[in-house]
């Protein structure tokens, strides 16, 4: 059965909106994790985030979607899972205008750097561990 996630509360949205960063778990060939922070934008339950296709993270989510997200405050926690796929072309205008508005012009869709092309990976919520108050 496949349900959609209560939404996070309007505090919650709004840091969503608003953090710069957030720590992607994601899982190595051997089971162990990998933990990173990354840019991201958060748009309808799904958590965006662009990285090079050679990447550790883009190795991994390839391997194994499976993969966890954590607002970098303790005192507040925020933290999802989800399962990633990889994007290698035809980003979404409005994830990439997402980008861009967050990240001062930053463009998600150019293909440049040292580890490979650019990919974003699309991570919608399948569940929040934890939504803006500490158990």
């Amino acid at each position: 059965m496949n349900r959609t996630p209560t939404p996070p509360s309007a505090d919650v949205d709004k840091r969503l909106s608003r953090e710069l960063n957030i720590w992607l778990c994601t899982l190595r060939r051997d089971g162990s994790p990998h933990l990173t922070p990354v840019w991201f934008v958060y748009l309808s339950a799904t958590f965006w985030v662009g990285c090079g296709s050679l990447s550790v993270k883009a190795r991994n989510v390839a391997a194994d979607p499976r993969v966890s997200l954590a607002l970098e405050s303790g005192n507040a926690p925020v933290v999802a899972e989800g399962a990633a796929q990889v994007h290698h072309s035809g980003f979404p205008g409005t994830v990439v205008e997402a980008f861009a508005r967050k990240y001062d012009g930053w463009d998600a869709g150019r293909q440049v750097g040292p580890d490979g092309e650019r990919v974003l990976l699309e991570i919608p919520v399948r569940r929040w561990l934890l939504a803006g108050t500490a158990q």
